[in-house]
């Protein structure tokens, strides 16, 4: 029993307790030459999405079990969105996981995309624009913080914890970052992944 609790627990492990279980995503950050200047592409999602319609996001969706791994899933949702041939997408680095919470990852990467024109999947993106990489190294992104507040359902057991309903649940902040070009507002996780990524590069 001792020798196999020993080899169980020097197996490889998840990178965090519930990834197992979690959501997971994958979101490629797709940069594109012009005019000799490197820029960011990102995509408007389709009105008629059921989940955040308009929101500005980077390629990228759900791992699926067909994909072979999170980049497997960054670049064939890049395929399947913008259209560009998995031959044209040069993966140049996978950042650190993004950790929304013990049930949510994304799995950020970054790609060059050797294309000149795009064939964007209208079911699913509305529109693309590219912003110069230099714009937003230069920009000073600015922060809102939104407060989060546990709320237990209705069937809790609140019998079974010290203090049942007056329990006094940890609220918490959560940091929005903000980052305009033009008529667009980046926010909400693309702005983190953005953030990150561009501090890595700076």
């Amino acid at each position: 029993m001792r020798e196999k609790i020993i080899a169980n627990l020097q197996k490889p492990q998840p990178l965090f307790i519930g990834e197992d279980s979690a959501f997971q995503s994958a979101v490629m950050i797709p940069l594109v030459e012009k005019d000799g200047e490197l820029h960011v592409l990102f995509q408007v999602r389709s009105f008629t999405m059921r989940k955040q319609p308009g929101d500005i996001s980077f390629p990228g969706g759900k791992i699926d079990t067909t994909d072979d791994s999170p980049l497997a899933a960054a670049i064939r949702e890049t395929h399947e969105e913008l259209g560009v041939d998995k031959a044209h997408i040069q993966v140049i680095a996978e950042l650190s996981p993004y950790i929304a919470s013990s049930s949510f990852i994304v799995y950020p990467f970054v790609g060059i995309l050797s294309v000149d024109e795009f064939k964007v999947n209208e079911a699913e993106v509305a529109e693309i624009f590219l912003v110069p990489l230099q714009h937003l190294l230069d920009f000073e992104p600015y922060l809102h913080l939104v407060d989060v507040a546990p709320q237990p359902g209705e069937d809790f057991p609140f019998e079974k914890i010290m203090n049942g309903a007056q329990y006094q649940w940890r609220s918490r902040q959560m940091e929005e970052w903000f980052y305009d070009y033009e008529q667009y507002t980046i926010w909400g996780l693309t702005a983190r992944i953005l953030k990150y990524f561009l501090e890595r590069i700076q």
